[in-house]
């Protein structure tokens, strides 16, 4: 097989993998997986470990997909409801992702609890604006260095109820502060991340342009430089 049959693989696997998940909140199944590479599922498989090698999704030590920014196959701290689906959410940021990427669902009910006191919270996020709330987003791992341990970098994104919880919690485990944004940053952050993540021809985004992004949602400085 070529290099130009492996790529042509890669984006039909690619989109099968994205599609399942948002439409029915899973990874695809085998037969799925095996129709989107030709009836071939040893074909499926190469194509998943070169999309993971590009990252475009993680896979654990079976073969399956653990993470396919902005879903989930696992609870990782968010729960994300839709009006016909459920998602897990990767991370406060993929959360706020999915109802700007899945069509027919335009908002969602996004809960999880405070890391620090337990605390649930329940947000309704839609396209149009940001939820109201005063609670906050922290980011553990800087941008240079989330995909060293993405799975730890995901279960560090998370929502607190104020910037005193943050404290609190970085005290007692001894992490140093990251970054902390309100709703609105992390909103405006997930409202074009994803942007044609589910369509052929996606491409991930160049550093410089990952920057000029990050600039747009008002977030600058070193923790943000890839």
């Amino acid at each position: 097989m070529s290099s130009t049959d492996d790529e042509s693989w890669d984006e039909h696997v690619r989109v099968a993998v994205y599609r399942a998940f948002a439409a029915y909140g899973r990874q695809p199944t085998a037969p799925e997986l095996a129709d989107a590479a030709g009836g071939s599922l040893a074909v499926a498989k190469q194509a998943l470990h070169r999309l993971a090698d590009a990252r475009h999704l993680v896979l654990d030590e079976c073969e399956h997909v653990v993470l396919a920014h902005p879903f989930a196959a696992a609870p990782l701290g968010f729960s994300v409801m839709g009006g016909h689906t459920l998602w897990w959410g990767g991370c406060a940021w993929d959360s706020f992702a999915i109802p700007h990427l899945v069509p027919g669902e335009p908002e969602v009910l996004i809960a999880t609890r405070c890391p620090a006191c337990g605390t649930p919270h329940a947000l309704v996020v839609g396209r149009e604006a940001p939820p109201p709330g005063d609670q906050v987003a922290h980011f553990l791992v800087p941008v240079a260095r989330m995909w060293d341990d993405v799975l730890r970098t995901c279960g560090h994104q998370r929502l607190f109820c104020a910037e005193s919880c943050v404290d609190g919690w970085l005290a007692e485990t001894g992490n140093a502060k990251g970054y902390v944004m309100d709703l609105a940053t992390l909103w405006r952050l997930a409202k074009g991340w994803y942007a044609g993540r589910l369509e052929y021809g996606y491409r991930r985004r160049e550093p410089a342009k990952a920057a000029e992004y990050f600039a747009g949602a008002g977030l600058r400085g070193a923790f943000w430089e890839r």
